[in-house]
């Protein structure tokens, strides 16, 4: 554990159930999901390097990342209250050395982290195209879900500008939106080159696609087994747990 920090009005400090680590989390804003949590697992990371992740929100996966390599880490989250619980929860893990996070708008990341500077790139992106009604909900909720200040074409821009030649980036997202996502990525010249898709029961429909590519990489895709997340008894399944 590092130094103690300083809980904010309606936040909490839960547990990661993994190497002792905890989150600031808050009902008021966008808490995170097992997506989160899953791309952490997914993602092939370097034993050392440089990793980068966009939309960080309250700074998950750079937590989760920590326990599979020493590589240092980058986050980059858009709302500042977010950026702030993450950096607060970095400083209790006593992870400040290895993750620095950073307020930022991802389309302007490489202004300041340069081009083609990062072994791997994670991304945890709004899923849903802005409409008419994300106004009336909660801002934190509705910037988390929805593409109101970025748009898909944006964040796989940004992880081509941000990932090294060679390097991988890896991204969860929705299968409705999985022939948007591999056309943009080979666009940007990001080669898919593994996949797995998340079901919520066996027989059911795949509701989480998990998705690798290599910047510059030669054509070929490995559709990995799907992962049940939930067995026959409403626990979570083995390979899940």
């Amino acid at each position: 554990m590092g130094e103690a920090v300083e809980l904010l009005d309606g936040e909490r400090l839960d547990d990661l159930l993994t190497h002792g680590l905890r989150i600031i989390q808050s009902d008021e804003v966008f808490s995170f999901s097992l997506d989160a949590v899953l791309l952490a697992r997914f993602c092939t990371v370097p034993v050392r390097g440089s990793i980068l992740d966009l939309c960080s929100g309250n700074g998950v996966i750079p937590l989760l990342l920590t326990t599979r390599t020493r590589a240092n880490i980058v986050g980059v989250e858009l709302q500042d209250r977010l950026a702030d619980m993450a950096i607060r929860s970095v400083r209790w893990n006593g992870l400040d050395g290895q993750i620095r996070m950073i307020q930022g708008d991802l389309r302007e990341a490489h202004l300041t982290l340069g081009y083609g500077r990062f072994d791997l790139v994670t991304v945890n992106p709004p899923y849903l195209p802005a409409t008419g009604y994300d106004t009336n909900k909660n801002v934190y909720f509705a910037l988390a879900r929805h593409e109101i200040a970025c748009t898909l074409e944006d964040v796989i821009a940004a992880c081509s500008r941000l990932v090294k030649s060679g390097g991988k980036v890896a991204m969860v997202h929705r299968p409705a939106r999985l022939a948007d996502v591999i056309s943009l990525m080979r666009k940007y010249r990001l080669e898919p080159k593994r996949m797995r898709l998340v079901h919520p029961r066996s027989g059911q429909e795949a509701n989480i696609v998990l998705i690798e590519c290599i910047r510059d990489g030669g054509p070929e895709l490995r559709v990995l087994p799907p992962l049940i997340v939930y067995a026959d008894n409403g626990a979570y399944g083995p390979e899940l747990m």
